[in-house]
């Protein structure tokens, strides 16, 4: 599969067997040791000490590298800080000497490492995989995968084209209600899906601030030129470093940190790898703190094939920052019922009643109550420090990097949600309905590609 666009016609045609989804491998001790080099230990660096490494990969890599006979020998960081902080707790943890790397060249060109954690600012994570594939390095990138289709595609051909084992931060894909929802519907027991709905609010006026931290980033403890890497020069700027998450170019903020999980069960329940048009509304209305990314938006997306516009359902995802509890919404409704992911339950509500079937002289359609199989709580926080999705998943890239075989979020993955994201931005940046273009694998506004 040589381009995108061959990938994605291959996708669609097999999406009805599941095909870019592989199974969790589970591999026990004496497993690993059948395995033609199991006993040699793999050499992880981290890209990028941050708040998400050290709050989720750090406790999730520990619940399972003596089992699997990993460790973590280097830390990549450009501001020194952060560096000696990471190379400090890890050698805490682990027990051991961990070098210290002013970036990532030093990093590949010591030649120590075999994978990588990647958990860099969200506009690097795509360059950043480009990196380590082409070092020879296996991967775990967390999402957004991509903030721009150019970066999106650069990384999906450069990973397409190694033999390197990536595997994207969505760790839905690996918690086992999520699994089971996903089996139900592709048994066709649900029916065809008519709307999916998704929310995801807090109320936290310091959700990705970091005000006190601040004042101890200076530009000469730092490589501002290599944080900006393809973006445009900005004066140095410690917000646009250490909140990047507020500020376009460096994050599309809502879209990339949340919609980007709950947008990934729709193509992995459908198949389907993008939407055939997003639009978007909302604004900055409580947070008036100097942002450039809203506090509020709704999207709707219309998906289905596209090669027929009659056949298909809509998704709405909202999200707000100035009142809720952050317990997300994941809902997929069908004629007969629907599937409720915080609940793991699968219910006749708003099913085709007997009552109103009969006026019109069709079947009542109800699905029978169903508690979805070994289902887990719901992981509400994509920051959860050492929660059981994020361990899972980390654990499932770790077997995988032992076997070869493909992740439970392969690169695809990560492709098809940051799509959805860059068209999610389209529409709000625009105002304008924004459709994808299967031929150039591009995001299209106003018969335009995007390109904010």
């Amino acid at each position: 599969m040589s381009t995108p666009r061959r990938f994605f016609i291959k996708q669609a045609a097999l999406a009805g067997a599941a095909a870019i989804v592989a199974p969790r491998v589970v591999w026990s001790a004496s497993s690993y040791k059948r395995i033609i080099g199991a006993n040699d230990r793999v050499r992880v660096g981290v890209v990028g000490f941050s708040d998400r490494h050290r709050g989720s990969h750090m406790p999730c890599f520990l619940n399972h590298y003596k089992e699997l006979n990993f460790d973590i020998v280097g830390v990549s960081d450009i501001w020194s800080k952060r560096r000696e902080e990471g190379a400090a707790l890890w050698q805490e943890k682990l027990g051991h000497p961990v070098a210290a790397y002013r970036n990532n060249d030093e990093l590949y060109a010591s030649k120590n490492v075999d994978a990588v954690f990647i958990g860099t600012a969200d506009f690097q994570h795509a360059l950043h995989a480009i990196e380590a594939v082409r070092a020879g390095c296996d991967a775990y990138v967390e999402k957004p995968f991509a903030e721009t289709m150019a970066d999106n595609r650069a990384a999906l051909q450069a990973i397409k084209g190694s033999k390197q084992i990536v595997q994207i931060g969505s760790q839905r894909r690996s918690g086992a209600n999520y699994r089971a929802a996903e089996q139900f519907i592709k048994s066709g027991k649900f029916g065809p899906i008519t709307m999916v709905e998704l929310t995801w609010n807090v109320n936290q006026p310091g959700r990705w601030r970091r005000p006190e931290l601040l004042t101890q980033l200076r530009e000469a403890d730092t490589d501002w030129k290599r944080y900006l890497m393809n973006r445009p020069f900005e004066a140095f700027d410690p917000r646009k470093y250490l909140e990047y998450r507020l500020f376009w170019p460096y994050s599309s903020g809502l879209p990339g940190q949340w919609m980007s999980h709950q947008i990934d069960t729709v193509h992995w329940f459908t198949g389907l790898p993008h939407p055939r048009s997003v639009v978007a509304n909302g604004g900055i209305y409580m947070w008036k703190d100097g942002r450039r990314n809203w506090d509020t938006l709704t999207a709707v997306f219309d998906y289905g094939p596209a090669n027929d516009p009659t056949t298909g359902f809509q998704v709405a995802f909202g999200s707000r920052m100035h009142n809720g509890d952050e317990h997300p919404t994941e809902i997929y409704y069908s004629n007969g019922g629907e599937l409720n992911l915080n609940t793991n339950l699968i219910s006749p509500r708003g099913g085709l009643t007997k009552q109103f079937a009969d006026a019109m002289h069709l079947p009542a359609n109800l699905l029978p109550e169903t508690k979805l199989t070994d289902a887990q709580a719901v992981v509400t926080s994509a920051n959860t420090g050492g929660d059981q999705l994020t361990s899972n998943h980390i654990r499932n890239w770790m077997e995988c990097v032992r076997s070869r075989q493909q992740p439970n979020a392969p690169v695809e993955a990560g492709y098809s949600h940051s799509i959805a994201n860059i068209m999610t931005t389209a529409a709000s940046h625009t105002g304008l309905k924004a459709t994808f273009d299967e031929k150039t694998q591009e995001v299209m506004v106003g018969g335009k590609v995007f390109t904010a």
